[in-house]
Order: structure tokens, then C-alpha cells, then sequence
């Protein structure tokens, strides 16, 4: 890719709809808009025009905006089509673009250029995906935050705390004979108090904005008719699975997306766990490990009315991946009006339920959401992904080491270093620090057109 090539694609879905746009940008799209309408229409006016062909015959009839350099979405002259959305008309004007010299862009192009252009950082960018791929109101509200700059301007400013920092440091490794010893100030010590204050917040925001967006996956597993296909159908609100009274019935892996006061919940429903069963049996209960290796939490469901003392969970520990989370979920409760849940301080949390009547669903609701420390979404919440997370803890971490140098050693030099590789990290989020490698992940998964 190369900046100085022009670039089109449509930019509305593929398929039959009321209005099509085909977006146009590079140097030539002046001189491209000029063939293609007759004459460019005027900067930032919808103008009625026809799109003609090679013949000089009408493609399709409809609005051209032309936005010229820099006042444009990506920083270049920007020419946009609006006509109709037949899935022929939009590739025959496609074409034509491409026979007068431009190529098709790669998706997330035109939004590569714009962060090329300094037309928003990186962080903005992701969230222009963010808001596109929302399931939910609350995970759109979040994206559009992030997009109008409010994460960027989170990290900068701890970018500045860091800055700031490693700047006094500095400035006391270059005066090493004056006789005040920089490094032993108190203020220094406070300003690394508030920068780790500082940390967290950004953290504990960036952490719910991840939740927002990613969502926790939770699988359900246990014995044959405990009651998993029942519980999924009973948090998915119908009937998702089938259920029966025969052993055996699920067979392969159910998904499942929900909402939990706006944070997705993919919830995944597995085959029963047991000794013997056919070939297909063991297929599923082979998925089923599969999947409880790769989730953040199992709930592992038990039939109440049979096994009111969990034993099925100390048959199938084995199978169970040691280093995931569980929550016992004794289903069936309304069968078993005895039951009594005995804490186990040194075992998984326990659950009562009853996925026939509902009984119990709303306690388990809440148990999910505090097992991610998620609450109820307010206005503050912001759009972030998990490289997000992982620059931010390795900010933090240089950080730690930053004062942990200075409080034990007094080595200036070394305290300097790390915080430079804080502020590395931290740049690596809005783009100021960001490899082709990272970039190109990032714009691969979007649109194209966008």
C-alpha cells in the first residue's frame, strides 16, 4: 500500500438496498470526480449528478460530495457517490472508478490514511470498528466516547504523569553535584502515589470498556440431565437447545450471545460429562474440554434433587481445566426444598436454581457479573480492547519498577529507563509508537469501505 495511490470501494453493505455510496480518496480523485461527473461539483455541497461511463453514458443518477485535502475524513480529497443500492450499479460504478487509474482498497483502508493523516489517533480508529461491530446500546455508547477522544485523552494524560516524572528524574541525573539529592524528595515519592492512583483508573475503565465490548464466555458443563440445555435456554430467553429426559441429548458445543445490563455473555452449552457413551458421545465430551480450557468461567451444573452434595464435581474434577474458575450451580432446587448451600471457604462458590421456574436466575446473574468485577454500565464508560489492557499493565509494571528503583536503590539511570518504557507502552495505544506489523492486524479486521 502507498499513500500516493487513489482508492475506492463502496461503502454501503453489499446486497439490495435504497441507497448505495461509493467512496473515492487519493490525489487523483479531483481528476477522477471531474471524468466521472462531467465537472467536480463544489466542495461540501450535495450536487444532483449522473455517474457516466466510458460512453459518457449514465451509470446511475444520484449526489456527489467532494471533500477536498486536508477537511476530510481521511486527510485526502475525498469524492462520495450516493446512488442507488442495487449490488450491479455499485460495482459497475466500481469499475469505472478503477478503469480511470485508482485500485480497491484493502479494508480499513480509508481509515489507515486518516490515521496516517493525523485525523485521529489509533485508539480512535479501533473505536470506529468498535462502533460498527456493537451488540448492544450501551457497547455503542461506549465506542462512540472512545471515538470522540475521551480514552485517548485518559492515557494521555497519564502519558503526561509519566513525562513528568521521568523529566524531574532526569533533570536530577544531570546535576549530580548540586548538593540537594533530587532523588530522595518527598514530592518525587507523591508524584509516583498519584501516578499509580492514576493507573488504576485508567485500568478499572479500560477493563469495563473491554467487558463492554468482549464480553466474558461462560461454559456450561456437568453430568447427563442436570439441567444444562435447560439453564441456557433459560438465560438465552428460548429455547435455544433441545431438551429431553435421555441422556445424552446435546451432543456438540451450543452458543449462545446474551446481555447482562449491556456486557456481552457468550454462554456455551456442552455435552454431558460421564463414563462411556458412543463415539459421538465422546466427541462432544472432547469439544466440551476443549472449551472449558479456553473460557473465563465454567458453571458447573449439578441435579439438585439427586446429588444434593455436589459428588458429581469430585468424579469429573479430572476433567475439569484446573486453572479456570467454577461456579457450582445446584439446579433443580425446587425439587429439592431442603436444600442447604454449605460454604466451603476453600472451594468454588455455589449457586441455587431452578431452571424450570426461574428461581434463583437473577442471584446468578449478579454472581457473573461481580466474578468479572462488572457493574451496571453509567455514562463514563469507554470502548477498549484487550491490547489496550495489555499496554496499560506493562505501563504499570515499568512504573512499579521505576519506584521500586528509586525507593531501594536511589539508581536514577535506571529509574529514567523504565519509565521510558512506560511511556513506550502507553504510546503504543493512540499510535504515537506503533510497528507496520500491529497496524496491519488491526486494519485487517475491518470493513472494507470504512
Amino acid at each position: 500500500m502507498t499513500r500516493t495511490e487513489t482508492i475506492v470501494a463502496a461503502a454501503t453493505p453489499p446486497g439490495r438496498g435504497g441507497v448505495g455510496i461509493v467512496r473515492i480518496s487519493g490525489p487523483k480523485t479531483p481528476e477522477l470526480g471531474a471524468i466521472l461527473l462531467g465537472e467536480l461539483p463544489a466542495a461540501r455541497y450535495a450536487t444532483l449528478a449522473r455517474f457516466l461511463d466510458a460512453q459518457q453514458n449514465p451509470i446511475d443518477a444520484g449526489l456527489a460530495l467532494f471533500f477536498p485535502a486536508p477537511h476530510s475524513y481521511t486527510g485526502e480529497h475525498v469524492l462520495e457517490l450516493h446512488g442507488h443500492g442495487g449490488p450491479l450499479v455499485m460495482e459497475a460504478l466500481v469499475d469505472r472508478v478503477l478503469e480511470l487509474g485508482a485500485r480497491r482498497a484493502l479494508p480499513g483502508e480509508f481509515t489507515l490514511r486518516a490515521f496516517l493523516n493525523d485525523k485521529l489517533d489509533l485508539a480512535q480508529a479501533e473505536a470506529i470498528a468498535d462502533l460498527i461491530d456493537a451488540g448492544s446500546r450501551a457497547a455503542a455508547r461506549a465506542a462512540m466516547r472512545s471515538l470522540q477522544g475521551e480514552f485517548s485523552a485518559m492515557v494521555r494524560g497519564l502519558t503526561e504523569a509519566v513525562i513528568e516524572l521521568r523529566t524531574y528524574v532526569e533533570a536530577a541525573i544531570d546535576f549530580p553535584e548540586e548538593e540537594i539529592d533530587f532523588l530522595a524528595d518527598r514530592e518525587l515519592g507523591e508524584r509516583f502515589r498519584a501516578m499509580r492512583a492514576h493507573f488504576a483508573g485508567v485500568l478499572e475503565s479500560a477493563r469495563v470498556g473491554r467487558l463492554l465490548r468482549e464480553g466474558m464466555t461462560v461454559v456450561i458443563a456437568g453430568p447427563p440431565n442436570a439441567g444444562k440445555s435447560s439453564l441456557l435456554n433459560r438465560l438465552a430467553g428460548y429455547d435455544a437447545a433441545i431438551v429431553t429426559p435421555i441422556p445424552g441429548t446435546t451432543r456438540d458445543v451450543l452458543r449462545e450471545r446474551i446481555h447482562l445490563d449491556g456486557m456481552p455473555l457468550h454462554v456455551l452449552d456442552t455435552a454431558g460429562l460421564r463414563a462411556g457413551g458412543d463415539i459421538v458421545e465422546e466427541e462432544g465430551m472432547r469439544r466440551a474440554q476443549a472449551e472449558m480450557q479456553r473460557a473465563e468461567r465454567v458453571l458447573f451444573v449439578i441435579d439438585a434433587a439427586a446429588d444434593p452434595e455436589g459428588s458429581a464435581l469430585r468424579r469429573e474434577r479430572a476433567r475439569l481445566p484446573a486453572d479456570v474458575p467454577l461456579t457450582l450451580v445446584f439446579n433443580k432446587c425446587d425439587l429439592a426444598p431442603g436444600l442447604t448451600l454449605a460454604n466451603d471457604p476453600d472451594g468454588p462458590p455455589r449457586c441455587a436454581i431452578s431452571a424450570l421456574t426461574g428461581a434463583g436466575l437473577a442471584e446468578l446473574r449478579s454472581h457473573l457479573k461481580s466474578c468479572m468485577g462488572y457493574q451496571s454500565v453509567d455514562g463514563g464508560a469507554i470502548s477498549a480492547r484487550r491490547r489496550h489492557l495489555e499496554s496499560l499493565a506493562r505501563a504499570r509494571t515499568h512504573a512499579e519498577e521505576a519506584e521500586r528503583l528509586l525507593t531501594e536503590r536511589r539508581a536514577g539511570e535506571l529509574v529514567a529507563e523504565e519509565l521510558r518504557l512506560a511511556q513506550q507502552a502507553l504510546n503504543e495505544i493512540t499510535g504515537e509508537f506503533t510497528s507496520d506489523d500491529l497496524l496491519g492486524r488491526i486494519f485487517a479486521g475491518f470493513c472494507i469501505g470504512k
